[in-house]
């Protein structure tokens, strides 16, 4: 395996595992801004009232996207295997 080929395998890694994480990671932090500012406007600092809606919002999330997600994960593995394969191969 060559440097390269090496090299374009940990970016195509690094490219797939941010755009996995950026629906969930982008609607836990839209939902906790808007927690924040309610506890803010309300003055009512419940921890319970912070974590709820975050965790509810991401099973949302997670139960919209998931088969989304699982689908990008196994094309990536699909193609990663196909590549190291090819290289590793005669």
């Amino acid at each position: 395996m060559t440097a390269d080929a090496a090299l374009e395998l940990g970016r195509q890694a690094l490219w797939t595992a941010l755009v996995l994480m950026l629906p969930p990671l982008a609607v836990a932090a839209a939902v906790g801004l808007v927690v924040a500012l309610a506890q803010a406007v309300t003055q009512l600092q419940e921890p319970t009232l912070a974590f709820l809606p975050k965790a509810l919002a991401l099973a949302a999330t997670l139960a919209l996207l998931g088969p989304w997600m699982l689908r990008m994960g196994v094309d990536y593995l699909r193609t990663t295997l196909a590549a190291l394969a090819r290289l590793a191969g005669p």
